[in-house]
């Protein structure tokens, strides 16, 4: 079936294969939707006597709310769900490559990264623009500085991800030959960083868990795929009495995401607690996984699902543009911002995340086109694809990777002022980041032109062919 802009949901909702794996996309669209319905609970914006608007954390404000990130900080579901899908797609790929005689590497990736990337590109090029006109336009200060800073945090997601992908061919051979001895290596090579960076003190050691805490619940996906993860509740209970014993006796904080202010992140760079943390939440929804893959089963449920996937990534990259220009717009109209966690502040919550949710669904409608396939991309090409594609390929998703990276942590705002942050030795400004996003895709794309048919399925069908 080609995919074009006029199917709709109830038409690819229609059209499941029965092999496919439902709870896998309902896990896709909570984790995400979990994400933003946290960032919008946590915003906790206030304006000093001085005028100065400042973004803050609700749970740095009521640290007894800290408990409730080991059930909100669900991105290592989405990690686990991106492991499981990414095994599927490489071997169907791969099947199809010994056919054709393609290279691998490069059609994997197009593949993989076409719908992640298209609406990420479009969010850098819009937000990028806007903010060239508003630092010309309109004086500096207050919410704008905040904005311009904050509305590229989401982008660390993709970068993290965008390594995951590009890691899935080697991390899965190691998994095809290993099994549960990969994930082993993965975890006790996070352990020992941790061991190293707060034992023996060791200097810049504890970014190495960046890989090797999300590769190991990236490699707990490829598990699930070959049907390993066979006892779940073991894997929640380990998990979840690690990371409670780390907490209670080690040098961990209680929030599994991070604070201001805080010397010890668990997040930034991740840490084994972290880990421990992914552990427990992927046993806990593999766990669940029978009674709600058979509600799945129920038609109009599954229409909503495949829905919610069709948008899911657009909803995520502009979910904190809607929010702060929800508090925008209050400050505009002089409506006085509540004390975070006094009556008034949660008395206003639902209010505000009502506003939020329909500012999104506005962008979204704006933007969705950009997550649907390429059309032109998705019914093959006859172009060659160059020298080296695989090469290629590698170079383009690093400079994606450190691209999108390094736009997370520098943001918009700053441009005229040379702004950078520092990525591992780099600085690194805004304009250089874009820069090495767009000559990344444009080396992924060109790496897999002429390999295109091999990518060509439909949303339903690019989980893979099993179940």
């Amino acid at each position: 079936m080609t995919v074009t802009a006029s199917v709709s949901a109830s038409e690819l909702a229609a059209a499941t294969p029965s092999s496919r794996d439902r709870y896998v996309d309902l896990l896709r669209v909570a984790s995400l939707g979990t994400v933003v319905l946290g960032h919008w609970l946590m915003a906790a914006v206030t304006t000093g006597g001085d005028g100065v608007v400042e973004v803050g954390n609700l749970l740095a404000v009521e640290p007894r709310l800290q408990i409730l990130t080991w059930a909100l900080q669900i991105m290592p579901v989405f990690f686990f769900v991106g492991g499981f899908s990414h095994a599927l797609s490489y071997r169907s790929l791969s099947r199809r490559a010994d056919d054709t005689g393609a290279a691998l590497y490069p059609a994997f990736l197009r593949a993989r990264l076409q719908r992640l990337l298209r609406p990420t590109m479009v969010f850098i090029g819009v937000w990028g623009a806007a903010a060239v006109l508003l630092q010309l336009a309109v004086e500096s200060g207050g919410l704008l500085d905040v904005a311009l800073r904050l509305v590229a945090q989401p982008l660390w997601f993709i970068g993290i991800y965008l390594a995951m992908v590009a890691f899935t061919p080697p991390l899965l051979k190691l998994h095809e030959r290993y099994g549960w001895g990969a994930f082993g290596g993965l975890v006790a090579a996070a352990g020992l960083v941790d061991l190293l960076r707060f034992v023996f003190d060791v200097p810049f050691v504890e970014f190495l868990n960046f890989a090797f805490v999300w590769l190991a619940v990236h490699q707990l996906g490829f598990l699930r795929a070959d049907g390993r993860l066979t006892r779940p509740y073991l894997l929640a209970g380990a998990g979840l009495a690690g990371a409670a014993l780390l907490v209670a006796y080690g040098p961990y904080p209680l929030s599994m995401v991070g604070m201001p202010g805080e010397k010890i992140s668990n997040m930034a760079p991740p840490t084994f607690a972290l880990l421990c943390h992914g552990l427990w939440l992927v046993g806990a929804v593999e766990w669940l996984r029978g009674p709600v893959a058979r509600w799945l089963e129920r038609p109009k449920v599954w229409r909503a699902v495949v829905a919610a996937n069709g948008i899911s990534m657009t909803a995520f990259l502009w979910h904190l543009s809607a929010m702060l220009g929800v508090y925008g717009a209050l400050l505009a109209l002089d409506v006085p911002l509540a004390e975070p966690a006094s009556v008034a502040w949660w008395a206003q919550l639902p209010l505000r995340i009502v506003l939020a949710g329909a500012v999104t669904a506005v962008l979204v409608a704006a933007f969705r086109g950009f997550e649907r396939p390429n059309a032109r991309g998705a019914q093959g090409s006859s172009g060659r694809s160059g020298a080296y594609p695989g090469p290629v390929a590698a170079l383009g998703v690093t400079l994606c990777l450190f691209g999108v990276l390094g736009l997370s942590m520098v943001g918009f705002g700053g441009l005229f002022e040379g702004r950078s942050a520092l990525l591992i030795a780099v600085h690194v400004t805004a304009p250089a980041a874009v820069a090495m996003t767009l000559v990344g895709w444009l080396l992924v794309e060109r790496s897999g032109r002429g390999l295109r048919r091999l990518g060509t399925r439909t949303p339903l069908h690019r989980q893979g062919t099993r179940g």
